[in-house]
């Protein structure tokens, strides 16, 4: 019990010194920390999560050309344009074409471009931004988990084969993609009236007598005036055919050839070599230079997250591993009884872990060694996003700084800012919506 606790202390302790220097430092620390497990206290070192990284890395890959081809330039301004065209409805509209932003693209980073666009039509149109502001920051970080190339999606995908429990990328989907969309739904319907109308807010109406704040609200912010390349074009359709083609060998597995053993080739294969190939197409297509994949904003995201899947999932599987038995005596009969307490523990965890694919490479391995089956994992999978929390993430600072009316913010209080009641609500909803829907499917 005491070799328990200290390894408990000793991972948890790698956990947050990885957190607070941000970066590939969790990955890092999380090597250290399987070198401490292992040579320190004589622990088996568990197999490192190789399929799910080089999954991440293929996708990743075909993403930042993506973005180094115009493609998601192009996404963006056709959002715009539909915002523009609806601009009363931009609090239900905006969260929307974020989270689908996010599944098309498997990254929230993606939302970036969007984000000044929201609080112009939300501002010409006398609403207050921070109602479709907050609640879109949200749904960019809610779509991770409904998106077939996220880095979440394909390491469960990966988990679950090697658990050996047939989940397929469609039942993810078929999951994750309705909880999501509800969840939206519902705190976009609560943002709808939050916070005073802009000419009923005194500390607002106080600012404007500042003509510097006035000269800042009238500035024209928008996409529609980029042009936009026919390989650019061309780069979304080779995308959406590369992401399209794994859904369709996902759901026909009998278009698959047979691997060595007599099976189809699996799916965490399938989805490597198809998205480095239409990679490949868009490169071509676009004449893309290799350099500026490399070092495009997507690219580097991407690599962080793999190196941070690396260290973190490997030290907390090992851990477990270890630890097995233990677990299974103290706390398995408590979460089989109340498994809503596992959702709870992931939410808590992915607060301070600012990744869903690092939350779940620390949780899932936990909930599979707890006797927990692949399919409730599975639907409590939305809870594996909580680091709109503290509201210390890029996309809720880039909402808070594009919001030219100041609606958007941190409170005085710290946890009372602009994103906590929205995503409270919809990480909730997603989570009970995705806990039934799987209860339903398995």
């Amino acid at each position: 019990m005491l070799m328990f606790w200290i390894q408990f202390v000793l991972v948890l302790g790698a956990v947050l010194i990885g957190i607070r220097r941000g970066g590939v430092s969790l990955g890092l620390i999380g090597g250290l920390g399987v070198s401490l497990l292992v040579l320190g206290f004589r622990s088996a070192p568990s197999e490192p999560p190789i399929a799910v990284m080089l999954i991440i890395l293929a996708v990743v890959t075909a993403s930042a050309t993506l973005q180094v081809a115009g493609g998601l330039d192009y996404l963006v301004q056709l959002t715009e344009r539909m915002l523009r065209a609806h601009p009363k409805y931009v609090t239900i509209l905006a969260p929307l074409s974020t989270f689908f932003l996010t599944v098309c693209c498997g990254t929230g980073h993606a939302v970036y471009a969007l984000l000044p666009v929201i609080s112009d039509v939300a501002l010409k149109t006398g609403i207050r931004p921070e109602r479709p502001m907050a609640i879109s920051s949200v749904a960019s970080q809610m779509g991770i988990t409904a998106s077939p190339v996220a880095a979440a999606v394909t390491f469960f995908l990966g988990f679950a084969a090697k658990a050996g429990y047939p989940v397929t990328l469609v039942d993810i989907i078929m999951v994750t993609m309705p909880a999501g969309v509800l969840g939206v739904l519902a705190a976009a319907a609560w943002s709808f009236n939050r916070g005073k109308d802009l000419d009923k807010d005194q500390e607002f109406q106080a600012r404007l007598e500042d003509p510097d704040f006035r000269n800042t609200l009238n500035a024209n912010v928008t996409t529609l005036d980029q042009k936009i390349s026919t390989t650019a074009k061309l780069s979304v359709l080779l995308f959406f055919a590369g992401v399209g083609s794994i859904i369709l060998l996902a759901s026909f597995p009998e278009l698959l050839p047979l691997d060595h053993k007599g099976k189809a080739v699996a799916m965490t294969t399938v989805v490597q070599f198809v998205m480095l190939a239409f990679g490949a197409f868009i490169m071509f297509a676009g004449n893309v230079k290799a350099k500026d994949i490399a070092h495009s904003s997507v690219f580097t995201a991407g690599m962080i997250a793999v190196v941070s899947i690396f260290g973190i999932a490997w030290m907390s599987d090992t851990f477990i591993s270890a630890n097995k038995g233990y677990l299974i005596e103290t706390i398995g009969t408590m979460v089989k009884t109340a498994p809503w307490t596992f959702a709870i523990a992931t939410f808590c965890i992915s607060a301070f872990v600012k990744s869903q694919a690092a939350t779940l490479a620390i949780t899932l391995p936990l909930g599979l060694a707890l006797g927990l089956p692949v399919p409730l994992l599975l639907g409590l999978m939305p809870a594996s996003y909580a680091y709109f929390f503290f509201a210390f993430y890029p996309s809720d600072l880039a909402a808070i700084n594009m919001d030219r009316t100041g609606t958007t913010r941190i409170g005085k209080y710290l946890l009372n800012h602009s994103f906590m009641i929205p995503g409270l609500i919809g990480v909730s909803t997603s989570t009970v919506i995705a806990y039934i829907i799987s209860r339903f499917m398995f």
